[in-house]
Protein backbone atom coordinates (compact mmCIF):
# COMPACT_ATOMS: atom_id res chain seq x y z
CA UNK A 1 0.00 0.00 0.00
CA UNK A 2 2.88 2.26 1.05
CA UNK A 3 5.70 3.14 -1.87
CA UNK A 4 8.33 2.42 1.09
CA UNK A 5 8.66 3.03 5.09
CA UNK A 6 9.12 6.47 5.08
CA UNK A 7 6.21 7.76 4.00
CA UNK A 8 3.96 6.78 7.16
CA UNK A 9 4.25 10.91 8.59
CA UNK A 10 5.61 13.96 6.83
CA UNK A 11 8.33 14.23 9.49
CA UNK A 12 10.56 10.97 8.51
CA UNK A 13 13.38 12.05 5.93
CA UNK A 14 13.78 8.89 3.93
CA UNK A 15 17.68 7.93 3.19
CA UNK A 16 17.66 10.82 -0.16
CA UNK A 17 16.48 13.81 1.50
CA UNK A 18 12.59 13.27 0.65
CA UNK A 19 9.29 14.00 2.80
CA UNK A 20 7.03 11.58 0.69
CA UNK A 21 3.89 12.81 2.13
CA UNK A 22 4.52 16.62 0.97
CA UNK A 23 4.84 15.12 -2.41
CA UNK A 24 2.15 13.37 -2.35
CA UNK A 25 0.02 16.19 -1.33
CA UNK A 26 1.67 18.25 -4.48
CA UNK A 27 0.26 15.24 -6.59
CA UNK A 28 -3.20 16.05 -4.83
CA UNK A 29 -2.91 19.76 -6.23
CA UNK A 30 -2.20 18.16 -9.95
CA UNK A 31 -5.65 16.25 -9.65
CA UNK A 32 -7.65 19.78 -9.65
CA UNK A 33 -8.83 21.68 -12.01
CA UNK A 34 -6.11 24.13 -13.39
CA UNK A 35 -5.96 27.93 -12.45
CA UNK A 36 -4.00 30.40 -14.20
CA UNK A 37 -2.62 33.89 -12.88
CA UNK A 38 -0.57 36.71 -14.75
CA UNK A 39 0.15 40.41 -13.67
CA UNK A 40 1.55 43.39 -15.13
CA UNK A 41 2.27 46.67 -14.36
CA UNK A 42 -0.78 47.62 -12.96
CA UNK A 43 -2.86 44.81 -12.73
CA UNK A 44 -3.55 41.16 -11.39
CA UNK A 45 -5.66 38.29 -13.40
CA UNK A 46 -6.90 35.25 -12.42
CA UNK A 47 -8.93 32.37 -14.27
CA UNK A 48 -10.08 29.19 -13.46
CA UNK A 49 -11.73 26.29 -14.53
CA UNK A 50 -14.29 25.14 -12.44
CA UNK A 51 -15.76 21.09 -12.10
CA UNK A 52 -19.11 19.77 -11.30
CA UNK A 53 -18.63 16.25 -9.34
CA UNK A 54 -22.16 15.37 -11.47
CA UNK A 55 -24.07 16.84 -14.09
CA UNK A 56 -26.62 17.65 -11.82
CA UNK A 57 -24.39 19.41 -9.50
CA UNK A 58 -22.73 22.66 -9.05
CA UNK A 59 -19.67 23.88 -10.11
CA UNK A 60 -17.10 23.98 -7.28
CA UNK A 61 -15.98 27.52 -6.43
CA UNK A 62 -12.44 28.27 -7.61
CA UNK A 63 -12.11 31.97 -6.87
CA UNK A 64 -12.06 33.04 -3.32
CA UNK A 65 -12.08 36.77 -2.10
CA UNK A 66 -9.82 37.71 0.75
CA UNK A 67 -9.98 41.27 1.28
CA UNK A 68 -10.85 44.54 -1.30
CA UNK A 69 -7.21 44.16 -2.63
CA UNK A 70 -6.49 40.49 -2.76
CA UNK A 71 -8.25 37.09 -3.48
CA UNK A 72 -6.75 33.45 -3.96
CA UNK A 73 -7.73 30.81 -6.96
CA UNK A 74 -7.02 27.08 -5.49
CA UNK A 75 -6.38 24.11 -7.16
CA UNK A 76 -6.62 21.03 -5.26
CA UNK A 77 -8.61 19.96 -2.05
CA UNK A 78 -11.34 22.66 -2.00
CA UNK A 79 -11.32 21.84 2.36
CA UNK A 80 -8.12 23.15 2.67
CA UNK A 81 -8.10 25.65 0.57
CA UNK A 82 -11.32 27.40 2.78
CA UNK A 83 -8.95 27.00 5.92
CA UNK A 84 -6.08 28.82 4.48
CA UNK A 85 -8.43 31.43 3.16
CA UNK A 86 -10.51 32.06 6.49
CA UNK A 87 -6.91 31.86 7.57
CA UNK A 88 -5.69 34.87 5.01
CA UNK A 89 -8.86 37.08 6.00
CA UNK A 90 -8.36 37.27 9.71
CA UNK A 91 -4.70 37.96 8.91
CA UNK A 92 -6.05 41.00 6.82
CA UNK A 93 -8.62 42.20 9.39
CA UNK A 94 -5.82 42.28 11.89
CA UNK A 95 -3.80 44.30 9.72
CA UNK A 96 -6.92 46.86 9.46
CA UNK A 97 -7.94 46.84 12.81
CA UNK A 98 -4.19 47.23 14.29
CA UNK A 99 -2.67 49.49 11.91
CA UNK A 100 -5.40 50.51 9.85
CA UNK A 101 -4.67 49.57 6.64
CA UNK A 102 -4.44 46.64 4.37
CA UNK A 103 -2.07 44.24 4.76
CA UNK A 104 0.85 43.85 2.40
CA UNK A 105 0.60 40.69 -0.09
CA UNK A 106 3.67 39.22 0.64
CA UNK A 107 2.93 39.28 4.13
CA UNK A 108 -0.32 37.49 3.79
CA UNK A 109 1.53 35.20 1.95
CA UNK A 110 4.65 34.42 4.34
CA UNK A 111 1.71 34.12 7.15
CA UNK A 112 0.24 30.81 5.45
CA UNK A 113 3.58 29.60 4.71
CA UNK A 114 4.75 29.64 7.82
CA UNK A 115 1.12 28.01 9.29
CA UNK A 116 1.86 25.35 6.10
CA UNK A 117 5.84 24.54 7.07
CA UNK A 118 4.65 23.70 10.48
CA UNK A 119 2.76 20.93 9.48
CA UNK A 120 5.69 19.42 7.73
CA UNK A 121 7.70 19.35 11.21
CA UNK A 122 4.83 17.77 13.48
CA UNK A 123 2.85 14.60 14.36
CA UNK A 124 -0.79 14.47 14.09
CA UNK A 125 -0.84 16.80 10.95
CA UNK A 126 -0.80 16.78 7.51
CA UNK A 127 0.71 18.99 4.62
CA UNK A 128 -2.03 21.15 2.92
CA UNK A 129 -3.30 19.86 -0.02
CA UNK A 130 -4.19 22.55 -1.98
CA UNK A 131 -2.04 25.04 -3.68
CA UNK A 132 -3.09 28.61 -4.21
CA UNK A 133 -2.11 31.66 -6.32
CA UNK A 134 -2.45 34.49 -4.93
CA UNK A 135 -3.02 37.72 -6.53
CA UNK A 136 -2.89 41.43 -5.14
CA UNK A 137 -2.53 45.18 -5.46
CA UNK A 138 -1.03 46.99 -2.96
CA UNK A 139 1.16 50.15 -2.56
CA UNK A 140 4.68 48.29 -3.89
CA UNK A 141 2.39 47.36 -6.82
CA UNK A 142 0.60 44.26 -8.65
CA UNK A 143 1.61 40.78 -7.14
CA UNK A 144 1.04 37.13 -8.12
CA UNK A 145 2.18 34.72 -5.83
CA UNK A 146 2.18 30.32 -6.07
CA UNK A 147 2.15 29.00 -2.28
CA UNK A 148 2.89 25.31 -2.27
CA UNK A 149 2.00 22.75 0.22
CA UNK A 150 5.62 22.73 1.86
CA UNK A 151 5.38 26.43 2.79
CA UNK A 152 7.32 27.44 -0.35
CA UNK A 153 6.10 31.01 -1.39
CA UNK A 154 6.97 32.50 -5.21
CA UNK A 155 6.47 35.74 -7.40
CA UNK A 156 5.56 34.99 -10.63
CA UNK A 157 4.85 37.35 -13.53
CA UNK A 158 2.65 34.32 -14.33
CA UNK A 159 1.82 30.72 -13.05
CA UNK A 160 -0.59 28.25 -13.55
CA UNK A 161 -1.29 24.97 -11.51
CA UNK A 162 -4.07 21.70 -11.32
CA UNK A 163 -4.24 19.36 -13.94
CA UNK A 164 -2.16 19.63 -17.43
CA UNK A 165 -0.64 22.77 -16.13
CA UNK A 166 2.17 22.71 -18.16
CA UNK A 167 0.17 23.71 -21.48
CA UNK A 168 -0.91 27.11 -19.42
CA UNK A 169 3.03 27.59 -18.49
CA UNK A 170 3.96 27.33 -22.04
CA UNK A 171 1.46 29.70 -23.15
CA UNK A 172 2.90 32.05 -21.08
CA UNK A 173 6.28 31.55 -21.29
CA UNK A 174 6.07 32.19 -25.07
CA UNK A 175 3.66 35.41 -24.40
CA UNK A 176 6.17 36.70 -21.45
CA UNK A 177 6.84 39.86 -22.59
CA UNK A 178 4.04 41.22 -24.29
CA UNK A 179 2.20 40.12 -21.20
CA UNK A 180 4.62 42.16 -18.67
CA UNK A 181 3.92 45.44 -20.99
CA UNK A 182 -0.09 44.66 -20.99
CA UNK A 183 -1.52 47.99 -20.12
CA UNK A 184 -5.26 46.54 -20.86
CA UNK A 185 -6.69 44.64 -18.51
CA UNK A 186 -8.81 42.91 -21.47
CA UNK A 187 -6.19 41.71 -23.05
CA UNK A 188 -5.19 40.24 -19.99
CA UNK A 189 -8.19 38.29 -19.06
CA UNK A 190 -7.82 37.20 -23.25
CA UNK A 191 -4.09 35.91 -22.29
CA UNK A 192 -5.44 33.93 -19.29
CA UNK A 193 -8.26 32.48 -20.93
CA UNK A 194 -5.96 31.68 -23.97
CA UNK A 195 -3.56 29.66 -21.69
CA UNK A 196 -6.39 27.89 -19.43
CA UNK A 197 -7.71 26.58 -23.16
CA UNK A 198 -4.24 24.96 -23.88
CA UNK A 199 -5.10 22.90 -20.76
CA UNK A 200 -8.31 21.27 -21.65
CA UNK A 201 -9.03 18.16 -22.94
CA UNK A 202 -10.67 17.51 -26.01
CA UNK A 203 -13.76 17.06 -25.57
CA UNK A 204 -14.69 19.93 -23.13
CA UNK A 205 -14.82 23.77 -24.09
CA UNK A 206 -14.70 27.13 -21.71
CA UNK A 207 -18.41 28.01 -21.14
CA UNK A 208 -19.52 30.96 -19.05
CA UNK A 209 -20.76 27.62 -16.65
CA UNK A 210 -17.00 26.41 -16.45
CA UNK A 211 -15.06 29.84 -15.56
CA UNK A 212 -14.15 31.81 -13.60
CA UNK A 213 -12.15 35.34 -13.86
CA UNK A 214 -11.19 37.85 -11.45
CA UNK A 215 -9.30 40.91 -11.47
CA UNK A 216 -7.72 43.28 -9.05
CA UNK A 217 -5.53 46.51 -9.96
CA UNK A 218 -4.87 50.05 -10.07
CA UNK A 219 -8.12 51.57 -9.18
CA UNK A 220 -9.80 48.20 -9.30
CA UNK A 221 -10.85 46.39 -6.37
CA UNK A 222 -10.97 42.95 -6.39
CA UNK A 223 -13.75 41.28 -8.53
CA UNK A 224 -14.90 37.89 -9.24
CA UNK A 225 -17.14 37.11 -13.06
CA UNK A 226 -19.17 33.99 -13.08
CA UNK A 227 -21.77 32.70 -15.03
CA UNK A 228 -23.31 35.25 -17.63
CA UNK A 229 -20.51 37.84 -16.70
CA UNK A 230 -17.96 35.95 -18.18
CA UNK A 231 -19.62 35.89 -21.95
CA UNK A 232 -18.02 38.89 -22.65
CA UNK A 233 -14.41 37.40 -22.81
CA UNK A 234 -15.25 34.40 -23.97
CA UNK A 235 -17.29 35.91 -27.10
CA UNK A 236 -13.92 37.05 -27.86
CA UNK A 237 -12.17 33.61 -27.23
CA UNK A 238 -14.60 31.97 -29.58
CA UNK A 239 -13.76 34.30 -32.50
CA UNK A 240 -10.18 33.38 -32.37
CA UNK A 241 -10.74 29.31 -31.37
CA UNK A 242 -13.48 29.51 -34.58
CA UNK A 243 -11.18 30.74 -36.93
CA UNK A 244 -8.37 28.37 -35.92
CA UNK A 245 -10.70 25.45 -35.97
CA UNK A 246 -11.27 26.59 -39.62
CA UNK A 247 -7.70 26.77 -40.72
CA UNK A 248 -7.42 23.31 -39.06
CA UNK A 249 -10.78 22.40 -40.79
CA UNK A 250 -9.30 23.17 -44.32
CA UNK A 251 -5.90 21.33 -43.65
CA UNK A 252 -8.08 18.24 -42.26
CA UNK A 253 -10.04 18.63 -45.53
CA UNK A 254 -6.36 18.80 -48.18
CA UNK A 255 -5.40 15.96 -46.02
CA UNK A 256 -8.20 13.98 -46.52
CA UNK A 257 -7.73 14.85 -50.36
CA UNK A 258 -4.25 13.53 -50.74
CA UNK A 259 -5.19 10.59 -48.70
CA UNK A 260 -8.04 10.05 -51.08
CA UNK A 261 -5.68 10.61 -54.11
CA UNK A 262 -2.93 8.40 -52.39
CA UNK A 263 -5.43 5.72 -51.75
CA UNK A 264 -6.65 5.68 -55.03
CA UNK A 265 -2.73 4.88 -56.69
CA UNK A 266 -2.27 2.35 -53.85
CA UNK A 267 -5.71 0.52 -55.73
CA UNK A 268 -4.50 0.60 -58.77
CA UNK A 269 -1.10 -0.30 -57.90
CA UNK A 270 -2.86 -3.05 -55.72
CA UNK A 271 -4.12 -4.48 -58.93
CA UNK A 272 -1.09 -5.89 -60.43
CA UNK A 273 0.50 -6.98 -57.29
CA UNK A 274 -1.49 -10.39 -56.55
CA UNK A 275 1.09 -11.16 -59.98
CA UNK A 276 4.45 -10.08 -58.30
CA UNK A 277 3.33 -11.70 -55.34
CA UNK A 278 2.52 -15.69 -57.31
CA UNK A 279 5.86 -14.99 -58.96
CA UNK A 280 7.62 -14.53 -55.86
CA UNK A 281 6.04 -17.12 -54.47
CA UNK A 282 6.37 -19.79 -56.91
CA UNK A 283 10.67 -19.36 -57.10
Amino acid sequence: MFRNNYDNDSVTYSPTGRLFQVEYALEAIKQGSAAVGLTSNDYVVLVALKRNAEEFGSYQKKIIKIDDHMGVALAGLAPDARVLSNFLRKQAMQCKMVFNRPIQTYKAVLSIADKAQENTQSYGSRPYGVGLLIAGYDETGAHLFEFQPSGSVLEYFGAAIGARSQAARTYLERNLEEIKKCDDVEKLVLHGLYALRDTLSQDVELTFKNTSVSIVGKDQSFVSYDDENVQQWLDKLDSVSNARNRDGDDDEDGDEQEEGNATQAQEGEGTEAPAEDRMETDE
